[in-house]
């Protein structure tokens, strides 16, 4: 069932397409021993929390007509189910830990009856109307649209809060009403609830997010506490990507604290069109809520995230999209007259110099906080690690007042290895989880001051054993304007070059948008990572003889005041030259034997190679959307609307060059597409201009699929299409 952007199952009131877990298992970091947790045969594990003290973990299991509630006590061993089939999984999680020994959880209500049905004669027209306002909203699909969808949409999202203990007790929260429950979020000292219901009129214009809110706190008995919030339908005013909603969002409970709220609250009205000296304002309000909120920082550019720590010690980060400039900031939230302190001030495209993120921990009340070193006001940071010489992920030490950085381990050949938890500061303790390209990931135990004796904690084997001896290799080029480009090459194993010339390729293709020409160079990606296809993925092409040029770099860069799509087919005819004369010029490609192919943009971009050059001999095109004219207010990174740039939208749009396809193409779609851009007609459009121009095309609908593919049939099918296709045309 999809409805307001929403897809769930009817029967058992869950997520649709989620991928459940079958086993549970568990071991002791001092012993080799794996525990299996005890559960039924088949089942289906879903929504796994721990409790604040780590020695209890709750999940879900789903059965036909419901989701049971279950918990696994690690010091007995055992497991238990406390719940019949009553949570409501339909929108977020079915329940939280209230504290160590109770769960708070969303539950269908016990006298909910039949779902509404649809009338045989509608009650009236439809009818939509706007006075004037700006409203641009991008194409989203399955949005209510009847008095029936709405009936529908207040059934199925309709819960009850109950308490439920760890013998299996059930309590209902007698004082609150069924409602349409959107979070439940108890407070850290587990006295609080924070609840945010959704109510009417609900909107067909927009998905459920948007539908007016009511955020309130409530004690654990049900009992009204503090309303913060009624929000009304929120519809964009902007197409900008810093547009959001007007009043508190961002709305939850300070991890270092018992009770305190916090919230943002934008100060241009949630448009970044308005010219303001600052964006948002951070508030936060402590128990009993009788007090007047406190605001504890200010924002230029749009409020990004809060990392609490202690009373006087935060991190937050702020950021603006156009400019792609993102500050990092330490401050006291008890003294909110402090200056904060600038920590980093960078540009989101810059990876060679991203600093890391601050590494988290488990506080005392069981939830989230920064991990501080033993030394004073000292934290550590967690990094990828890019650079010109390669991926290296690291761990370092930072200090919040001097900004002194202090590495304290990285990564080294041959493996790509990042920091998973750091289990005790003083001693140094870490788990990583390495991989290399013959082995894939694993978590290793190991301290930092004896890295030559880890132990392992995981034995995960490679899961393609045929493709072991897949070649990989990391091309770097230029083109022709002198931007820095690279890709990963794939050939079958057994391939050489010198003994057997050239092969049959195929270029998974998908362009990125960049402000800066020196970050577009950049090279990200890590040549220690262990590969292996999985769903759908276009390496399976290698069992059958043929070359991959997985990702070639296709920056399309737009400086200064310059919109990158602007100069979007110019600057993807060149990378794309680059590409075929570098697998040329390597001897790995046949330009007679080379197709593109890319899903959703890349699916985009494949049509629109094919249309502009000759450079490919076939494509393959899964997912996408081809007129931009169906998608006005804007699409990718694209923040204009069409009446805007209506001249950039007609040249980006591969259906209005169809006619210059003169290569075979594969048309691959999922019946069920919901994302916002690519609707399946996209596809049966293009599929029946080019069959009215006398093309060479195929069109495949998936049944059931969305806008990436699921199941097993489906998944068999795209491959064996692809396959076909290759072996046709190159």
């Amino acid at each position: 069932m999809a409805l307001a952007g929403l897809r769930w199952h009817p029967q058992s009131n869950g997520p649709a397409r989620y991928s459940p877990y079958h086993t549970l298992k568990y071991r002791k970091l001092a012993s080799a021993d794996v525990i299996t947790a005890n559960l039924p045969q088949n089942a289906q594990i879903d929504f796994l929390r721990w409790s604040a003290d780590s020695q209890k973990l709750a999940f879900t299991l789903t059965q036909p007509d419901g989701l049971e509630l279950w918990v696994l006590d690690l010091k007995q061993g055992v497991t238990q189910c406390l719940t019949e089939p009553i949570l409501n999984g339909v929108w977020g999680s079915p329940y939280s830990w209230l504290n160590n020994d109770t769960l708070i959880c969303k539950c269908v209500p016990p006298q909910r009856g039949e779902p509404p049905l649809i009338p045989e004669i509608p009650p009236g027209p439809l009818i939509q109307e706007n006075q004037g306002q700006k409203r641009p909203e991008r194409t989203h699909t399955h949005l209510l649209g009847t008095e029936h969808d709405e009936a529908l949409f207040e059934y199925y999202l309709t819960s009850v809060l109950n308490k439920v203990t760890l013998d299996g007790a059930c309590q209902k929260l007698d004082l609150l009403a069924p409602s349409v429950i959107y979070t439940v979020t108890p407070s850290p000292d587990g006295k609080f609830i924070l609840l945010t219901t959704i109510h009417r009129p609900f909107s067909h214009e927009v998905r459920a997010s948007c539908f007016p809110l009511q955020v309130k706190v409530i004690d654990n008995a049900g009992k009204l506490i503090y309303q913060l919030a009624d929000l009304a339908t929120y519809e964009r005013p902007s197409t900008k990507h810093e547009t959001v909603r007007q009043g508190p969002r961002k709305i939850n409970w300070r991890g270092d604290r018992p009770a305190t709220l916090y919230w943002v609250e934008a100060l241009d009205e949630g448009n970044p069109n308005n010219e303001v000296p600052f964006r948002d304002v951070l508030f936060e309000l402590d128990t009993p809520f009788t007090e007047e909120p406190k605001q504890i920082w200010r924002s230029q550019y749009r409020f990004r995230s809060v990392r609490w720590g202690k009373d006087d010690v935060a991190v937050v980060v702020e950021g603006w999209y156009d400019s792609r400039k993102q500050r990092t900031w330490c401050i006291n939230p008890q003294q909110p007259e402090t200056p904060a302190k600038l920590l980093f001030d960078r540009s989101t495209e810059d990876r060679y110099h991203s600093p890391g993120v601050p590494l988290m921990t488990t506080g005392k009340y069981g939830y989230r906080v920064l991990r501080f070193a033993p030394e004073d006001n000292t934290i550590y940071l967690s990094g990828r690690g890019a650079s010109p010489k390669g991926v290296y992920p690291f761990l370092d030490k930072f200090n919040l007042e001097t900004t002194e950085t202090d590495r304290l381990w990285q990564c080294q050949d041959p493996y790509f290895e990042g920091i998973s938890y750091l289990l005790d500061p003083e001693n140094q303790t870490v788990i990583t989880n390495r991989q290399s390209p013959t082995e894939p990931l694993n978590y290793f135990l190991f301290n930092l001051s004896d890295r030559t004796n880890k132990t392992p904690l995981t034995n995960n084997q490679d899961p393609a054993p045929q493709l072991a001896g897949m070649q990989k290799e990391l091309l770097k080029y230029r083109r022709a304007d002198g931007v820095k480009l690279s890709a990963k090459l794939y050939l079958p194993p057994g391939y050489s070059v010198e003994r057997d010339g050239p092969l049959p390729l195929l270029f998974w293709v998908y362009p990125r948008e960049f402000k800066d020409a020196e970050f577009a160079g950049q090279v990200t990606t890590a040549e220690n990572a262990f590969v292996r296809p999985w769903g759908a993925s276009v390496l399976f092409l290698l069992t059958q003889g043929y070359g991959i040029l997985s990702g070639p770099t296709l920056p399309i860069i737009g400086e200064g005041d310059t919109e990158p799509n602007d100069t979007y087919v110019e600057q993807l005819i060149a990378g794309a030259q680059a590409a075929v004369d570098c697998v040329v010029e390597r001897g790995v490609g046949d330009p007679k034997r080379i197709g593109v192919g890319g899903h959703s943009y890349g699916a985009f971009t494949t049509v629109n190679l094919l249309a502009h050059t000759d450079l490919f001999q076939m494509g393959i095109a899964r997912s996408g959307a081809y007129n931009r004219t169906l998608t006005p207010f804007g699409f990718q990174e694209e923040q204009r609307n069409y009446w805007e740039a209506q001249e950039t939208y007609t040249q980006m749009s591969p259906f209005t060059h169809v006619d210059k396809v003169k290569v075979p193409l594969l048309l691959i779609h999922g019946a069920s597409d919901d994302h916002h851009s690519t609707y399946p007609l996209q596809t049966k459009r293009l599929y029946q201009a080019l069959k009215g121009l006398g093309g060479n095309v195929r069109w495949v609908s998936l049944p059931f699929e969305r806008h990436s593919y699921s199941s097993r049939e489906a998944v068999a099918h795209v491959l064996w299409e692809m396959e076909r296709w290759c072996g046709l045309y190159i």
